[in-house]
């Protein structure tokens, strides 16, 4: 429920000092070699997904397995304090955990710089209830096309 001051739930807020911490860091990783930001990053990611429900978690833990082989440069991160995927220092893809905002779905979306245009419509973000092998060849293929 909204707070009647800020018109943002709990976990809006919370949203918001995330990324307020995950800006934070990545000025702090500026002058950082890029195998230490993807350390860091790593680590990041890993501490968020720790904190998942189990069933969120074993989303988490499956769409990072998936990105990393289906686009080993992009580079782990978190946005807005969930598990994020960057090229180029932009977040490129994300999974949002349906205990995230207590939704029926958790979200595995895509953010502007994302290769994915086709024609004048295009979907920017898949509900995830299950990661089987149908739909981890599906979101792979739509990783590579968004690096590409």
């Amino acid at each position: 429920m909204a707070d009647k001051e800020t018109g943002f739930s709990a976990e809006e807020r919370e949203a918001m000092k995330a990324a307020a911490a995950d800006k934070r860091k990545t000025r702090s990783r500026a002058k950082k070699s890029p195998e230490e930001v993807r350390a860091e990053g790593e680590a990041d990611l890993k501490e968020a997904i720790a904190k998942l429900s189990d069933e969120d978690r074993a989303i988490a833990q499956g769409l990072h397995a998936l990105v990393s082989e289906a686009a080993p440069e992009l580079i782990p991160r978190t946005y807005y304090g969930m598990p994020a995927w960057a090229k180029d220092g932009k977040v490129l893809c994300f999974f949002q955990p349906a205990s995230k905002f207590k939704t029926r779905y958790g979200t595995f979306g895509f953010e502007q710089p994302a290769n994915l245009d086709e024609g004048t419509l295009w979907p920017t973000a898949y509900a995830v209830l299950e990661l089987d092998d149908a739909n981890r060849k599906f979101l792979a293929e739509r990783v590579r096309a968004a690096v590409s």
